[in-house]
């Protein structure tokens, strides 16, 4: 079965700070194109971050400096380290993968998505 596991929301202070995991079964992550998007209930979601297979990153511009994508092919996971957070970064948090493209603007190139997981910061 083909799947992304993502973990490691949490309930965390403004300026602290979470990694979040994303764990493919099923397939081998290394010449896919990951991503990171979030979403709030009633709207539509969002990409965070994308990261190509040879490494090249792409940030929204509300996390750029705080939140850094990253991979490691040898254990089929990705990451998504978020610093500095702030209340309106709490959103669940979303890995997807596409074979052949990732950008923020859109959902639909995605082939692959977890479940999702919560990350609320707040006092």
């Amino acid at each position: 079965q083909l799947q992304l596991v993502d973990s490691g929301g949490a309930l965390v202070q403004p300026g602290g700070s979470l990694r979040l995991s994303c764990v493919a079964s099923g397939f081998t992550l290394d010449n896919y194109h990951i991503g990171w998007f979030r979403q709030s209930p009633g709207r539509d979601r969002v990409g965070v971050a994308c990261i190509g297979p040879s490494g090249p990153t792409v940030y929204a511009e509300s996390v750029k400096g705080r939140f850094t994508i990253s991979r490691t092919n040898a254990k089929n996971t990705a990451y998504l380290q978020m610093n500095s957070l702030k209340p309106e970064d709490t959103d669940i948090y979303y890995c997807a993968a596409s074979k052949y493209h990732c950008t923020l603007g859109t959902t639909r190139v995605m082939d692959y998505w977890g479940k999702g997981t919560l990350v609320t910061v707040s006092s």
